[in-house]
């Protein structure tokens, strides 16, 4: 493969835009590129880059494009409101249907505000729950990201992590000292904090999916839902990743844990910027104008992004029989192949795999189970696995510690391709070792 339009694409961002890109991760700069792929288009499955290279897709816009890119539903839709307009600063019929059908595939939301992303929703559902309780502080778990708000960056992962550190510069004393942080699946832990001090909430991933994919078990998730409400903690479900890709209902319909209130991403625009808060209505109702609790945004809801939402989450509620099961099948028989190629070549691996997203941890532990696990990951090996698979046509996040994700539009020969790339990039692992 060439890639030297990237590369030239690249040499001109470095002048106007800080490293090159808006996102840190895309940088490529964890698994040892000198310049990202730069992304002309997309359909299906797959991606073609700026030099014409074709890629199968395994990072679908980090989780929206479930039903593959450039879905017909979506883009007839799109390209339909497109036509009426972009943006109007006033509320749309399509903001109130997407709301509603949202509340129906999550019954602990009953009622929901619209965002233009994950960050924001994260940040205001934190403010809202602060507002509800009278407190100051939060508590999160170490190695869960939820945006990129001040508060919720305190040990931190995603592209901090790819980066090799967890906190930001830039934060505050005072806001580091309202965000308590304790290891996942620690329970001892959990409960000192909460029975010791005076939290708001605690905002969780219930499936963590960004220090790679994390299976919970349902007890350490059903005694968290215990903990939070003998303390009057506000429960927090960030499902921004897992929302609407383990289930219709997301992680809390999966394993059957009902959370106060719950944020939601970019697959609720089909890919296009959108996020959403949402709970109980008691809480949701000190939510501006009928509380005083400020939200605003003028593309919140915008058409666009809701058009896309509402086609995607229509699709998904009225084929949920069939789809959620296709695609655990998939994700199944790619990890299940995955784990016997590195057997067969001796390479040490620990894949953790749930619904449609799993990771794939270059570690010596039998299991991963926390951010500890995480990190005894072999980042070198990763590094070698992941310019294997991109030098032959295979685009996987390009970091050891994100979600791959599997989309309805992979094909049997996209995944018996996928098998066989990784089977070379097991044999370049060892012949390296």
């Amino acid at each position: 493969m060439s890639y030297k339009n990237s590369k030239e694409i690249y040499d001109k961002a470095v002048k106007f835009i800080p490293g090159g890109v808006n996102s840190p991760v895309r940088a490529f700069k964890s698994v040892h590129r000198e310049a990202p792929i730069f992304v002309k288009k997309a359909k299906g499955s797959k991606l073609w880059d700026e030099d014409g290279n074709e890629y199968i897709d395994y990072i679908c816009s980090w989780g929206p494009m479930i039903l593959g890119h450039n879905f017909k539903n979506v883009i007839e839709g799109v390209r339909e409101e497109v036509e009426n307009g972009s943006s109007y600063g006033l509320p749309t019929k399509l903001e109130v249907e997407l709301a509603e059908l949202i509340t129906k595939c999550c019954p602990s939301m009953d009622k929901v505000r619209l965002t233009t992303s994950g960050t924001e929703a994260t940040m205001s559902a934190v403010r809202l729950a602060r507002a509800y309780t009278g407190r100051n502080k939060i508590l999160k778990f170490e190695g869960c990201y939820h945006g990129h708000s001040d508060a919720l960056l305190v040990k931190s992962g995603s592209g901090l992590l790819t980066d090799g550190y967890q906190d930001s510069n830039g934060i505050t004393e005072g806001v580091l000292k309202d965000t308590l942080t304790v290891p996942f699946g620690d329970r001892e832990k959990i409960k000192e904090v909460l029975e010791k001090n005076n939290i708001a909430c605690l905002i969780m991933e219930p499936v963590p999916a960004n220090m790679g994919v994390i299976s919970p078990d349902v007890e350490f998730l059903k005694f968290v839902r215990e903990i939070c409400t003998a303390t009057s903690t506000v429960l927090i479900f960030d499902e921004v990743i897992s929302g609407f890709r383990l289930s219709l209902g997301g992680a809390q319909e999966y394993f059957g844990i009902t959370p106060d209130m719950t944020t939601l991403g970019k697959i609720i625009g089909g890919g296009y910027p959108v996020g959403a808060f949402g709970g109980k209505e008691e809480i949701m109702n000190l939510v501006a104008p009928i509380g005083r609790v400020y939200h605003a945004g003028t593309l919140s809801g915008n058409p666009i992004s809701v058009r896309a939402g509402l086609e995607t989450v229509s699709y998904l509620y009225n084929n949920k029989e069939t789809i959620y099961k296709e695609l655990e099948n998939k994700t199944k028989y790619i990890t299940e192949n995955l784990e016997k190629l590195a057997k067969k070549y001796n390479v040490p691996v620990c894949i953790n795999r749930l619904g449609s997203l799993y990771t794939i941890f270059f570690t010596e532990r039998d299991e991963v189970k926390n951010l500890e696990d995480a990190l005894s990951s072999n980042t070198e090996n990763f590094a070698t696995y992941f310019n294997t698979m991109l030098d032959n046509g295979i685009v996987i996040p390009p970091s050891q510690f994100e979600a791959h994700f599997i989309s309805l539009a992979l094909t049997d020969e996209d995944i018996a391709k996928t098998l066989e790339v990784a089977e070379k990039a097991f044999k370049n692992i060892t012949n390296k070792i």
